[in-house]
């Protein structure tokens, strides 16, 4: 069977320039890439025709409302999918419906609580494999990695505990599989130690910083303030240390506030919160989508561990540095 050193040979020309035009790689001239064509067709050299790869775009649903919180997210995603030549397309919402069609991408990472279980449900009949990050569905093309919500809180509540915090309040975000657990766990450990909760120390944000200085504007309204303030996500919390902080209140002195998250403003603003490992969660579940498209993954919910970093809005933060 002739073969391109055959054509190389005739043409006057080295192998790799063969090479290249007979994979239309531009680096001969027109004369050149003419008798090398010519030629192969006169031998009957037969060009081997590439298999493309099926389409390599991947969808990441984000929230719009908490740009702060996806950075290091969308980072090990995209890490990763660069590192594997995949393509990242990001929407919002109900948006995925738009763009998730097996002919455009091969699957989906979903991290927007406003894109709706029924929304995924369908994408997968399609066979599209997806990955979930905040929380689990009973489908069997979904895979959900979430983190262990319940226990970090827990270490969190039991921390305050024991440092001798006895008046706390809650500030909620929406009524999420995250939300339901972090609750439930700061329920769980004032029950076991035998400290009361009001239920008008219970409030409702939306995960947004407006919610938390909101929250802080009705607390000081009270006649007897919490002595801390435990908050169901960073962003609440940030929003109600300035509005506290505005109004002359001091941080941990009269009132303590803690987090959930520690995005990176929370880093310089010495707030208590849960380390979540957003890099490495948004990495191992853009490894985990691939694996599952290259048929080598499967679709078992992983959970991640998450800890407490204990910090100057809290009185535990002093506590522990004179121990």
């Amino acid at each position: 069977m002739p073969g391109i050193r055959d054509i190389a040979e005739r043409a006057g020309v080295s192998i790799s320039t063969v090479s290249n035009v007979l994979h239309n790689k531009n680096s001969a001239s027109e004369e050149t890439r003419k008798r090398i064509m010519t030629i192969a067709e006169e031998i009957g050299y037969k060009i081997p025709v590439e298999k493309k790869r099926g389409n390599q775009t991947i969808i990441c649903n984000l929230s719009d409302f908490d740009a702060l919180y996806y950075l290091d997210i969308l980072h090990g995603i995209s890490d990763f999918a660069n590192s594997k030549c995949y393509s990242l397309l990001i929407c919002t919402g109900e948006n995925i419906s738009q763009y998730a069609d097996p002919e455009s991408v091969c699957g989906c990472i979903v991290n927007d609580v406003k894109t709706t279980d029924a929304s995924l449900k369908k994408i997968s009949s399609k066979g599209i494999p997806i990955i979930v990050l905040d929380r689990e569905i009973d489908n069997d093309r979904v895979k959900s990695i979430v983190v262990n919500n319940y226990a970090a809180e827990r270490q969190l509540i039991e921390g305050l505990v024991e440092a001798g915090y006895q008046k706390f309040a809650f500030l909620s975000g929406f009524n999420t599989v995250d939300n339901k657990e972090r609750y439930a766990a700061f329920r769980d450990v004032l029950k076991e130690n035998d400290i009361p909760f009001r239920r008008d120390h219970y409030f409702e944000g939306d995960w947004k910083e407006k919610s938390g200085a909101q929250t802080a504007r009705i607390m000081m309204l009270s006649e007897e303030m919490p002595e801390v303030l435990v908050c169901a996500n960073d962003m609440m919390a940030l929003g109600a240390i300035r509005m506290f902080q505005k109004n002359g209140l001091r941080i941990p002195e009269d009132i303590a506030v803690t987090g959930f998250d520690d995005i990176i403003i929370s880093r310089y603003t010495e707030l208590t919160t849960v380390t979540v490992p957003d890099y490495e969660r948004g990495f191992l579940a853009a490894q985990a989508l691939v694996n599952i498209i290259e048929g080598k993954g499967d679709f078992e919910t992983v959970r991640i561990g998450a800890r407490v970093k204990w910090r100057k809005s809290t009185k535990i933060f002093r506590k522990k540095e004179v121990k």
